[in-house]
């Protein structure tokens, strides 16, 4: 009985979680979508910003990987949509063929600082922070 009792807290733990992901997910995408963007989209120019603080800046796609929730297909897939936006562009590693540069543009720094503040006011609200 005890082992049934732990594990449906558990499963409600995670459900709990899953329900503030999606919530949150929605929410974010609500206030960035009259700025063109989804959360996804966010994610990318947020962590490029913060990964690549100067403009020119590269990083690697392999790194994002790892770091937005995306299986490589749909990161590849997201970052063309961005780069046909020209809020990014997309460069070979000279030393490493396979490799692919990702590098914020003008642009796409110049509505990563607009949007900011409101991704940020929905996470403080949909976290209760």
């Amino acid at each position: 009985m005890a082992l049934k009792t732990a594990d449906a807290g558990l499963e409600e733990r995670w459900r709990d979680i899953l329900t503030v992901h999606a919530r949150t997910m929605c929410e974010i995408d609500r206030v960035l979508h009259p700025h063109g963007l989804g959360a996804s989209d966010f994610e990318v120019l947020d962590i490029l910003a913060s990964a690549a603080p100067e403009e020119g800046d590269q990083c690697r796609v392999q790194n994002l990987v790892g770091r937005v929730h995306l299986s490589q297909s749909a990161l590849s897939r997201l970052i063309g949509r961005l780069e046909k936006d020209g809020l990014v562009e997309r460069s070979i590693c000279a030393e490493d063929r396979r490799g692919v540069y990702v590098t914020l543009t003008r642009k796409g720094r110049d509505l990563h600082a607009e949007v900011l503040p409101l991704q940020r006011d929905a996470l403080a609200r949909m976290l209760g922070a």
